[in-house]
């Protein structure tokens, strides 16, 4: 059985990715960091183990931010226009957090195929909706 294959990439086209598999796990976090850092009320973010990603061309440029935990996330972005591509973070080491909206065609990501996870719901908005019946937490997913 071949494995799946999507790409991705920054808005002006220097860096390009590939994932070789399906997400382990989708996360909607609702936090404010991922608020700020996508300019949106929520984000959608697959999650990979690192061996699946491959950087295909570019470099991401890499922040590092202290949450509110005291855990560091290290958010990595093309240099050149700024697009968010994904991140890694301390308390999953050997995952990398890839956001939905840079692949290709994100269309692929639907809650029938993959396994889908609310957080922070503490922080959603009352405009948005979450779907009746999804797995919700208030924080951070348990451990």
């Amino acid at each position: 059985m071949t494995a799946s294959v999507h790409e991705g990439g920054c808005v002006c086209g220097k860096v390009r990715y590939k994932v070789h598999a399906e997400p382990s796990i989708v996360v909607v976090c609702h936090c404010e960091w991922c608020q700020r850092r996508t300019g949106s009320a929520f984000a959608v973010i697959p999650k990979f183990d690192k061996p699946e990603f491959e950087l295909c061309s570019g470099e991401l440029k890499v922040y590092r931010e202290i949450n509110e935990y005291g855990r560091w996330l290290d958010l990595g972005f093309c240099a050149t226009c700024g697009t968010n591509i994904g991140f890694t973070q301390e308390r999953w080491p050997t995952a990398r957090a890839i956001d939905a909206g840079t692949f290709d065609d994100p269309s692929w990501i639907t809650p029938s195929k993959h396994d889908f996870r609310y957080i922070f719901v503490r922080t959603n908005h009352d405009w948005t909706n979450i779907p009746e019946g999804s797995q919700c937490y208030e924080d951070q997913l348990p451990t």
